[in-house]
């Protein structure tokens, strides 16, 4: 598996508007001041990826009006390619979320009532030259309905053929699957294709539809990922590779919120194995892009830089501990 850090990583799912209460700690039924950012887990990745100097570009849909403008101006102000932001008709919304900065009993609402993202379609994939991309990304929301489930299917077949490194964060929310069957069966499809699988154990649990998720991330790398991180919150994580299963802590610190955390894990991991950082590293990084990010207000305002990620690593003065 390699990458060319000369192009652009692709990125497959949604972007959205995130109200937040402030001051921090304000509980939405008590709000009286309201601050906004770019949503939605693709785009938070993007913003990632993009302040740790990895450039990407962004494959989603979204709605036709002043929500849909305000996320593309949001994705031009950090830098992430939009010409696949397409905008459909405002009969489709564009998600908005209303997250407490709060840590105990967060409430975090989401808005997705006929969402335009999920109208990604097989033209739109058309339209993209995936041999100027370095890799794919796929978030699992994208999978939950059609047309967007054929849409993500389409694409990966499109990079498999020119051998693009595939890679999904199985990103598992409850709205849109039409049934339990239906989750497992997408899920254990879509990740036959990957070459990287990232995911928790409740999401790993439900595309086995069992409570042993853990067996099915052993018996897939014996396919074709080649690498999975297995979550499993403040547990730490399992990395899996065809040689062995490593596991790995988490960066101790005090968290504003839990809302973000994955996503950060997402560019730090997947921008460190871009560069050519050793897979042990690429953990440590995408942890403690987590960890950072938990303790800021936001998700994709919370992302760190380059800078941030090496000086908060510096500061803990030590690896992540081993479980």
């Amino acid at each position: 598996m390699k990458f060319d850090i000369g192009k652009k990583v692709l990125v497959i799912g949604r972007a959205g508007l995130d109200i937040y209460p402030e001051p921090p700690g304000t509980k939405i039924a008590d709000v009286t001041t309201f601050s906004a950012h770019l949503g939605g887990s693709a785009a938070n990745t993007c913003v990632a990826l993009s302040l740790l100097n990895i450039q990407s570009e962004l494959v989603t849909c979204i709605s036709d009006d002043a929500i849909g403008q305000f996320v593309i101006n949001k994705l031009n102000h950090f830098k992430i390619g939009t010409k696949y932001c397409e905008k459909i008709d405002k009969t489709f919304q564009t998600q908005v979320a209303v997250v407490e900065t709060i840590l105990e009993n967060n409430q975090s609402i989401l808005y997705r009532n006929n969402s335009c993202d999920l109208q990604l379609n097989i033209d739109l994939i058309n339209k993209i030259s995936f041999e100027e991309y370095s890799a794919v990304m796929i978030s699992g929301v994208a999978l939950s309905s059609e047309p967007s489930r054929s849409a993500v299917f389409h694409a990966t077949e499109k990079a498999s053929a020119l051998k693009l490194p595939l890679i999904i964060d199985l990103d598992y929310r409850p709205y849109n699957w039409e049934s339990n069957e239906t989750k497992s069966e997408i899920y254990k499809k879509i990740m036959h294709h990957m070459d990287i699988i990232i995911g928790n154990d409740l999401e790993f649990n439900i595309a086995d539809n069992s409570n042993n998720g853990f067996y099915l991330a052993k018996n897939l790398i014996q396919h074709k990922p080649s690498i999975i991180v297995y979550k499993m919150g403040e547990k730490g994580s399992v990395v899996i590779t065809k040689e062995n299963e490593q596991p790995f802590g988490i960066f101790n610190v005090k968290a504003l919120k839990p809302t973000g955390a994955g996503d950060a894990f997402n560019g730090g991991f997947v921008s460190s194995l871009i560069k050519g950082v050793q897979l042990a590293d690429a953990v440590r990084n995408g942890s403690a892009c987590a960890a950072i990010v938990v303790t800021r207000v936001g998700c994709s305002s919370a992302m760190p830089t380059e800078k941030e990620l090496k000086d908060f690593i510096d500061i803990q003065n030590k690896d992540i501990h081993l479980s």
